[in-house]
């Protein structure tokens, strides 16, 4: 069974840190997408939350994952979510429909946001800037 990532922010391929660039280049880049939600600017990277309106979108890549495990184990520890305890996690890895510009859609994994963010500018155009900029 094919699985699928939404990445919206620093794991786009043009982008990703050395940390885990290795990791990202093993992905297969499917093309553009989006999902229902809104992102906002949490400094170093943005961060999504996945509830809003039909008119919130959050645009970016979609990443089909390889069969092995261990990629998804770098890319949590990458995104600083611990499967045992989410409560106290950066991002949670969460499952969500991913929308295609074919107007088809998949579903797939993308890392939420998981702090507080009514201090936090948002995105009002729902693209990281950093990744709209090499696109």
């Amino acid at each position: 069974m094919k699985d699928y990532l939404f990445v919206y922010g620093t794991l786009a391929k043009e982008i990703a840190p050395r940390e885990i660039a290795a990791t990202v280049r093993r992905l297969k880049d499917l093309g553009q997408g989006f999902i229902v939600g809104r992102l906002y600017n949490v400094g170093e990277y943005p961060g999504a939350v996945l509830n809003g309106g039909p008119r919130d979108k959050i645009f970016g890549k979609i990443y089909q994952l390889p069969g092995d495990p261990a990629v998804l184990d770098r890319l949590d520890t990458y995104e600083g979510f611990d499967p045992a305890h989410p409560a106290e996690s950066i991002f949670v890895r969460r499952r969500t429909s991913i929308n295609r510009p074919d107007k088809t859609k998949v579903k797939g994994w993308v890392y939420k946001y998981n702090r507080d963010v009514s201090s936090l500018p948002r995105i009002e155009n729902g693209q990281y800037a950093k990744v709209a900029a090499r696109s």
